[in-house]
């Protein structure tokens, strides 16, 4: 299953219940784009180097990700400066592919997941939502953890995200010619959940 989408559009959230609720291997691919975005940064590596980016995803180890400490606004910036190299690309697109082969089916989520990384997937989804919506989510979610946000600056933070990662030369973040929408501006996770679920029991096996 390709599970597409900006963020924070809800993706990760549906892919893991679905990961859950299928008995599949679930690949989060946003967080192996964080981990090298960080430790280029930590290294003192120029983001805006793609060769020297590629090095730092290269030599990642994949199972000494610490994804708690990936999960802030920051390592999301870092990750979309490193994600628009393709040395880096290529470097984390093998191993994504390689989880993807497992036997048993998998479920990736991130954002060229439906259009590179797995083009022949069974199941495409794209999950999007608002800038709006993804802003005030995430506005609140900083929030509920006792961090003082603006949602104005979040928005603009949103739609520059989006910019970049639409724009940018290598994969750029756009659905699956076959891939079914899921607009979860108006859907709480339980209802975007089972809309999820009826996509994949309905597609062809």
């Amino acid at each position: 299953m390709a599970i597409d989408g900006p963020a924070p559009a809800g993706k990760g959230t549906l892919a893991k219940r679905l990961a859950a609720h299928y008995g599949l291997p679930y690949l989060d691919t946003g967080l192996l784009y964080r981990a090298v975005g960080r430790l280029a940064d930590e290294q003192g590596v120029d983001l805006d180097d793609a060769e020297a980016a590629g090095a730092v995803a290269r030599a990642l180890d994949a199972g000494a990700i610490d994804e708690a400490a990936l999960r802030g606004r920051e390592a999301g910036e870092l990750a979309s400066r490193v994600a628009a190299h393709p040395p880096v690309r290529a470097a984390l697109e093998a191993f994504q592919r390689a989880f993807a082969a497992d036997p048993r089916g998998a479920v990736l989520d991130g954002r060229d997941i439906g259009t590179v990384i797995c083009p022949g997937a069974r199941v495409k989804i794209f999950v999007t939502a608002s800038a709006e919506v993804r802003a005030r989510r995430r506005t609140d979610e900083l929030a509920a953890k006792g961090r003082t946000v603006e949602y104005e600056r979040i928005l603009a933070e949103v739609r520059e995200r989006d910019a970049r990662d639409a724009g940018r030369a290598a994969a750029p973040l756009k659905p699956a010619a076959d891939a079914r929408l899921l607009d979860t501006s108006e859907l709480d996770i339980e209802t975007a959940f089972r809309a999820a679920c009826a996509i994949v029991d309905q597609a062809p096996h």
